[in-house]
């Protein structure tokens, strides 16, 4: 049975979904951390921008080259003439964002299950129940990680029988995370306190020395970067769009909506807790809004987070699959990958991704949920820069030769305007996030991994 396509309307609650997941619910605090209020907001506004650029990128492309259904990888593939050199090209890109989504589905998975455990308190016990050696293995991290797992595997399960189904569950979850926040930045305004913003500008580090509004900037966009993650969903997912415009609009229309929530939530988070507060805050949405509601606030905000969650872990899921099944059909990738079931499920690819997420999961019964989401989400971030940049590159390629504009209506010179600013900001984005060398790392080990597997994995096609 074939699925039926999805419209500007599910592919713009991907978009959302994807991007608006856990993070959300922590920026405040990390962002108060490394900026003032003035820095932070300058920040959202840089990221924005270009981020919003590199959403032009991908809406264009999507449009002028509708036959490029996989995103990155595709348009990795197009960059080179040589057959070779392109599937090389095209197999990394796939290999990298793939990776990268192992990561970030678990980072999306350990955190639904952080704020599951509002609800359930046991899942916090220190009691140990196994020990082996020098490990000891504590009620509360099982009890985090079979959530996890049972979280992954019953999703899996749903999609499997119904492939189409993830629209709709990811619409619901979307719809109600996107209200519930509008429900927040409401509340919040009530008790909006501009002395909680102190002077504005002015930010100072733990030893006192004072950090000037630039590089408060460029520390901040780090964390704001990672908010913007998932702004390529629809292209993901162009192969079972109903129409590439859709695509184009879904990605700018999602990244609009985002912004909106991401600059109201902090600035309002800002202006209901003192700033002192707020850096040491472990839950500070939460914080905020028991200052309107009282205790009562712990759950709603906990009950909203937890739906927000089960959304962008379904979405992240069918990214997560989709991306080595279309490349596989490309012939990017091992043609196991690209075997769908009678719903149009790709279960071969699902199943696989979803065995790569599992052994990140296993993060949770070392260390605390804190530890195994940040461990996950370092992974993830460098590797997710390298397909923006390759997709600005393509974009670049076409202003240049002029490939497809003599058939479509556009302007090349404003075209060219977008994809070099957005090229300067993937480049400066790549720059920044890099400064720390664990993240450069771990993201560069990702790709290298990749690299040494492809004489084996694409033998036949080499």
């Amino acid at each position: 049975m074939e699925n039926k396509k999805w419209g500007l309307l599910i592919l713009t609650t991907f978009v959302i979904g994807n991007m608006v997941g856990g993070g959300i619910f922590m920026l405040p605090a990390q962002l108060a951390q490394v900026s003032s209020p003035l820095g932070a907001t300058l920040a959202w506004i840089v990221t924005g921008l270009g981020v919003f650029l590199i959403a032009l990128v991908f809406g264009n492309l999507a449009v002028r080259k509708p036959e490029l259904k996989a995103g990155p990888q595709s348009y990795a593939q197009s960059l080179f003439r040589s057959p070779t050199k392109g599937r090389v090209s095209g197999y990394s890109m796939a290999w990298g964002y793939w990776a990268a989504n192992w990561a970030a589905t678990a980072s999306v998975i350990i955190s639904f299950a952080g704020y599951l455990s509002t609800f359930f308190p046991v899942m916090h016990s220190t009691k140990v129940i196994y020990t082996t050696g020098s490990f000891n293995l504590e009620l509360g991290k099982a009890l985090t990680f079979a959530v996890c797992s049972i979280a992954l595997w019953g999703i899996q399960a749903i999609l499997v029988r119904s492939f189409n189904s993830a629209g709709k569950l990811n619409l619901v979850a979307t719809v109600t995370k996107v209200l519930g926040f509008l429900f927040f930045i409401i509340v919040t305004i009530f008790i909006f306190d501009s002395s909680n913003l102190g002077n504005g500008a002015e930010f100072y580090d733990t030893a006192g020395t004072s950090i000037s509004l630039g590089a408060q900037v460029n520390a901040a966009a780090i964390s704001t970067l990672w908010a913007f993650i998932g702004i390529e969903a629809a292209v993901m997912l162009s192969n079972r769009a109903k129409s590439q415009n859709d695509v184009k609009k879904a990605t700018i229309l999602g990244l609009l909506i985002a912004v909106v929530i991401y600059i109201g939530i902090t600035l309002l988070t800002m202006g209901a807790i003192s700033q002192d507060d707020l850096k040491v805050s472990q839950k500070p949405l939460v914080d905020a809004l028991q200052a309107v509601v009282g205790s009562n606030g712990t759950y709603l905000m906990a009950a909203l987070a937890v739906i927000s969650l089960l959304g962008s872990t379904i979405g992240w899921i069918v990214v997560a699959s989709e991306v080595p099944y279309q490349a596989a059909k490309l012939d990017l990738f091992p043609t196991y990958f690209a075997k769908a079931n009678k719903n149009g499920s790709p279960v071969r690819s699902m199943t696989i991704t979803n065995i790569m997420t599992q052994i990140f999961l296993f993060s949770t019964i070392s260390g605390t949920i804190l530890e195994a989401y940040k461990f996950s989400m370092i992974v993830a971030t460098l590797a997710y820069l390298i397909p923006y940049l390759v997709s600005t590159l393509y974009q670049l390629k076409l202003v240049v030769t002029g490939e497809t504009y003599d058939f479509m209506k556009g302007s090349r010179s404003r075209d060219g305007i977008i994809t070099i600013l957005a090229l300067v900001y993937s480049i400066w984005v790549i720059k920044t996030g890099t400064a720390d060398m664990d993240t450069f790392k771990l993201g560069i080990a990702l790709y290298v991994l990749g690299i040494v597997l492809y004489p084996l994995w694409m033998r036949k096609k080499a």
